[in-house]
């Protein structure tokens, strides 16, 4: 009876183990769209423009000079989390947030080509959902 105790007891700490493995193959992450992060997807909010990382807590957004907001956060076109020192002196095309109460830069993500070529608002840009007769192509104006 004692080896059946001690084969009992090394039965049930395995099966134990194992059943506590197969929460964790759960979660994975599913990878990123092979276009480089094409499948990311940003606030309704976030504008478009391009962003120079000066030094410190000073930026260029499109041209004019702004400050990043204490918790801004980067995120590059594989949306991996990037340290602004990193980006010094550099220019990018990006989706930014800009905090309403101060002006400051909020969040900004870098985009890839393939985001880039995705129509989005950008600032003085006017966004509507309809199109006057002189905007259409021309075979939809001859009908």
């Amino acid at each position: 009876m004692t080896r059946c105790r001690h084969l009992l007891a090394a039965t049930l700490s395995c099966l134990g183990l194992t059943l506590c493995a197969l929460p964790a193959g759960a979660q994975v992450q599913q990878p990123l769209a092979a276009s480089g992060g094409a499948g990311r997807s940003f606030p309704a909010h976030a504008l478009r423009g391009s962003v120079s990382f000066i030094g410190g807590n000073k930026m260029l957004l499109n041209g004019d000079a702004v400050r990043s907001a204490p918790g801004l956060r980067v995120f590059d076109a594989k949306n991996h989390l990037v340290m602004q020192h990193t980006l010094r002196g550099k220019t990018y095309t990006a989706h930014y947030v800009v905090e309403r109460a101060t002006g400051m830069l909020q969040t900004v993500w870098l985009i890839s080509e393939a985001e880039a070529a995705r129509p989005r608002a950008a600032p003085g840009m006017v966004v509507r959902n309809f199109q006057f007769e002189s905007e259409q192509p021309d075979s939809a104006r001859q009908r």
